[in-house]
């Protein structure tokens, strides 16, 4: 496996789980989360806490990276979104409370790299996490576990939204709000779990992108574009179409650099953050829902139909 393809797996691994917690966000409780970018952060430095502290690997220290992103969820849904939700804010309103709450967490973020440096003599504005990792199969570690777990977290969410009576009355609310509160089913839990499977995997997405980029307390606001990007390619309507949206973004962005970058020369990387932008407005102007919107049921009936007509 080539380097800038392992570096791009272990990238839009991370993406993948940020674009997917907007995107559920979203859906579940029409709240565009700008706050995905400083929980992306804090991710990395729960895991860098960790390694630095008490040694080891990034990857023991997920369980406990997801279980923060769900404490900063909760704080922020009590604190912030479950109100504005009761008084019917409007969207815009529900973002920017979002945004305020980001800020708040930032500075937090800053006084924490702080409170490192002054009190065990770290240097955490500038992380390599990768240097933890260590080869598998002869590759890079991260290459294989991490897209393995965003798999499989993936699935998980799938079995629990489809096989589990909790993950039904979730579906249920997202469908019809109105209707799933006169059937008796809690929107408040609803949206309460919502926030800590959202924040969870925020902190866990950016504890993923730190093992292929340089951590530091801005590593969020610097990806948070590419993190929407991912959830408006992937549609803003469908889960598993926001995180694919956050995959094809991580990879597009590796892929064009290092095939530009051999064409064209080093000055591409500058430009870097164009490349996945542009395949997003791309894919929007072809379908404007976004990768929910493909309608792949008719492509593939009009493909093979056409095969069967013409083998007869």
């Amino acid at each position: 496996m080539t380097p800038w393809m392992a570096s791009g797996l272990v990238y839009a691994s991370g993406l993948a789980l940020t674009a997917g917690s907007i995107t559920l966000l979203f859906i579940v409780t029409r709240t565009f989360n700008f706050a995905v970018a400083s929980m992306a952060t804090f991710g990395f430095y729960v895991a860098y806490t960790g390694v630095a502290l008490y040694g080891g690997l990034p990857y023991q220290y997920y369980p406990l990276v997801f279980l923060f992103g769900s404490f900063l969820g909760i704080v922020c849904y009590f604190g912030l979104n479950r109100h504005l939700l009761r008084r019917q804010a409007a969207e815009i309103t529900l973002m920017m409370s979002t945004l305020g709450y980001d800020l708040l967490l930032l500075s937090f973020i800053q006084m924490y790299a702080d409170y490192l440096t002054h009190s065990y003599g770290l240097f955490p504005r500038r992380v390599t996490l990768n240097t933890h990792d260590f080869e598998l199969f002869g590759e890079r570690a991260a290459a294989i576990i991490l897209p393995v777990i965003a798999i499989g977290l993936l699935t998980l969410l799938h079995q629990f939204m489809t096989k589990t009576r909790f993950g039904v009355a979730m579906r249920a609310t997202i469908e019809n709000p109105v209707l799933a509160g006169a059937s008796g089913i809690n929107s408040d839990r609803v949206y309460m779990v919502s926030w800590i499977i959202a924040g969870g995997m925020a902190t866990l997405g950016g504890a993923f992108m730190a093992m292929a980029m340089t951590g530091t307390p801005t590593m969020g606001m610097f990806t948070i574009p590419l993190m929407f990007a991912g959830a408006i390619l992937g549609g803003l309507t469908s889960l598993y179409g926001g995180i694919l949206g956050g995959f094809m973004i991580g990879m597009t962005e590796y892929a064009g650099v290092f095939y530009l970058s051999q064409q064209l020369g080093p000055w591409v990387l500058g430009y870097r953050m164009a490349i996945p932008l542009i395949l997003m407005a791309a894919t929007l102007l072809l379908f404007p829902r976004g990768l929910a919107g493909i309608p792949l049921g008719k492509i593939i009936e009009k493909r093979f139909g056409r095969k069967r007509g013409e083998s007869a």
